[in-house]
């Protein structure tokens, strides 16, 4: 990891032994380099990962950690996969200090998850709020526990249309703008949580976090895009790597001087490159009607309800 950061780069030193984090699609991209600067600090990390052989030969060569990371099985796209997740993670921890929602995919063709939803919302969004309901209990015993969803500079371009929220029929789909549908959600889900940890009392907070231009496999989709094709020597000229994309979700993961409710990014040009630092997003986002009607569709959709109850 740099060592000059827009913050106290003592964070990326701080010592995480004894917390227990799990990130998802942890085998790749800004995932892997979360996980690995976690472990690094001496927290053990549980990688939710689709492929679990992928997830381990990631990590095969992470010999000089302080902590540890285990791979799991979890498919956002299934909420089946999220439910066994979920319940093998809770009969092996009694503990969860962070849950980093990173995992997703992006511009993908038309297509629907296992449970008949939209590709990108179904996986970018229902599949973290189910995964994040189901083990709440858990981050409430901790004090000080975090939700960091990740989300993305595409959040600007997403518009919520409750009565067509996922492209029925196939009416008004494009991949870019199901994906900014998807992300922008990330957001409303992040703020409404944190209102409703403030609401209830609890001592947990939920942030939210985007990687800027990083070079992942993310992209992977937009090579079947014209526009993409076209302005894609452009962006490899401004894209970063992915560890430097992962600075401002471990920023977020880590700080302890963060507070629930922002959101960070990173300060270099458009937001796509640079260090972390605290940005704003679009007014869409904080929209309070629109994520409680979110929130209310998500668990209808997703069967999971939140209980908010520090124990």
């Amino acid at each position: 990891m740099p060592k000059t950061l827009m913050c106290d780069s003592k964070l990326f030193e701080k010592d995480l032994s004894g917390r227990i984090y799990i990130v998802t699609g942890a085998n790749s991209g800004s995932g892997f380099a979360t996980t690995k600067q976690l472990a690094e600090q001496g927290a053990d990390v549980v990688g939710a990962c689709r492929r679990v052989d992928a997830g381990k030969k990631a990590f095969e060569e992470l010999t000089n950690s302080r902590g540890s990371v285990e791979i799991m099985e979890m498919d956002l796209a299934s909420l089946a996969s999220v439910r066994r997740f979920a319940k093998a993670f809770l009969a092996k921890h009694n503990r969860l200090d962070g849950l980093v929602n990173n995992a997703g995919v992006m511009h993908t063709p038309e297509g629907k998850t296992e449970d008949g939803f939209e590709s990108q919302f179904g996986t970018n969004h229902l599949g973290h709020f189910a995964l994040t309901g189901l083990l709440i209990d858990l981050l409430l015993k901790i004090p000080g526990s975090r939700v960091v969803n990740v989300s993305s500079n595409a959040h600007r371009s997403g518009v919520m249309d409750f009565e067509n929220l996922m492209f029925e029929s196939g009416e008004g789909y494009s991949p870019h703008r199901a994906y900014g549908r998807s992300k922008l959600p990330n957001l409303m889900f992040t703020y409404e949580l944190q209102r409703s940890f403030e609401a209830n009392k609890v001592a947990a907070i939920a942030l939210a976090a985007h990687p800027g231009g990083s070079n992942t496999n993310l992209h992977r989709y937009g090579e079947n895009l014209s526009w993409f094709r076209l302005v894609r020597p452009l962006a490899m000229g401004i894209v970063q790597s992915a560890a430097m994309g992962a600075l401002p979700t471990i920023r977020a993961a880590v700080d302890p001087n963060v507070r629930g409710g922002e959101y960070y990014g990173l300060g270099g040009f458009r937001g796509l490159r640079g260090y972390p630092v605290l940005v704003q997003s679009t007014e869409a986002s904080h929209n309070q009607a629109d994520a409680r009607r979110l929130w209310q569709v998500s668990e209808q959709l997703t069967g999971v309800r939140y209980t908010l109850k520090d124990e």
